[in-house]
């Protein structure tokens, strides 16, 4: 079974950017459906934004699109999240999870997802 690694977090200034990454060793992530998911202090799990496991389709959760973007290199086995134009309200531990069950499609609906990082912490603040 895949075990997602999350890294790329950090503290940074409102309007900046950080790139997080998601790999696996062990196991390819090509086959894998994955989503990059973020919870705030005090507030229940959302979905960011997800990648089909052949990278036809992506997904963004409205208050991130034209900011976020998603995409995988299958050569370093590593799906990333660049994030753009940060806001506070971006703030939270973002994970990211695998599923090999979608097939040319993603779901940004956490019960969908098999295998879960630690998830990584992104502070957006001045």
């Amino acid at each position: 079974q895949v075990q997602p690694v999350e890294s790329g977090g950090g503290l940074v200034q409102p309007g900046g950017s950080l790139r997080l990454s998601c790999a696996a060793s062990g196991t390819t992530l090509d086959y894998y459906a994955i989503g990059w998911f973020r919870q705030a202090p005090g507030k229940e799990r959302e979905g960011v934004a997800c990648i089909s496991n052949d990278d036809s389709s992506t997904y963004y959760e409205d208050s991130v699109k034209g900011r976020f973007t998603i995409s995988r290199d299958n050569a370093k086995n590593t799906v990333y999240l660049q994030m753009n134009s940060l806001k506070p309200e971006d703030t939270g531990v973002y994970s990211c999870a695998a599923d090999a069950g979608m097939f040319r499609v993603c779901l940004l609906w956490p019960d969908m997802y098999d295998s879960w990082g630690q998830g990584t912490h992104v502070t957006v603040s001045s």
